[in-house]
């Protein structure tokens, strides 16, 4: 089954979402939209774009010492950092620089840090950054993480989100639901008006991208 995908300018223009319609499963829930985000996560150009979006969404009195990139999002993560860096962000570190990392998931889902990796979370005001959020299951896991760890969540970031907060954090994004895909629908798989309906799945959607069938 061949996938469809289009193009979905933002209010300025300068970054584009790209959407199939369909059917798909995640780990966490049925969706009625592939979103591929691979440009934006691996595309230099883009990345930069979208990172000054989201950087300009947060005051200067934000502290950011390290990025936690979920769902492949380290280019993006740089990009954030050096821009966070150039607009004078505070920064709490001692090197007065931004870390950017990436966690290790556990057989379990867990996020954890290795020893090496730990002294960039323990004690330092972290910003999740994320490719989508659908139910922002992934998210909470990182900010748990990042307490378990004894960091500061500082916020949530992300390409696109469907939700407006998560665990009191509002979700600052390029795309959302309400802006740029308003009939996008998230639900889990026992409620799901797709299979109710007796609509095959068109995928298997992951944070690497899409299996169609």
């Amino acid at each position: 089954m061949s996938i469809q995908i289009v193009e979905i300018p933002n209010h300025q223009n300068k970054v584009r979402l790209r959407v199939a319609h369909g059917h798909f499963a995640t780990s966490h829930s049925h969706i009625n939209y592939y979103i591929d985000l691979t440009m934006t996560k691996h595309r230099l150009s883009e990345a930069r774009i979208a990172a000054e979006e989201l950087c300009g969404m947060y005051k200067n009195s934000t502290i950011v010492d390290s990025i936690l990139c979920l769902d492949g999002t380290e280019v993006l993560g740089a990009c954030m950092a050096s821009a966070l860096s150039e607009a004078g962000f505070r920064s709490m570190n001692a090197h007065q620089t931004i870390y950017v990392v990436t966690p290790e998931h556990t057989s379990g889902s867990q996020l954890i840090f290795r020893d090496n990796i730990a002294p960039m979370i323990v004690g330092k005001h972290v910003l999740v950054l994320a490719a989508s959020l659908t139910t922002g299951f992934t998210a909470r896991s990182a900010i748990e993480a990042i307490r378990y760890y004894s960091g500061v969540p500082a916020g949530v970031s992300a390409i696109f989100s469907a939700i407006d907060e998560c665990e009191g954090f509002p979700v600052k994004s390029v795309f959302t639901v309400k802006e740029n895909l308003p009939d996008y629908v998230s639900c889990s798989s026992h409620n799901c008006p797709m299979c109710k309906a007796g609509e095959k799945l068109t995928g298997l959607v992951n944070s690497h991208g899409v299996s169609s069938f």
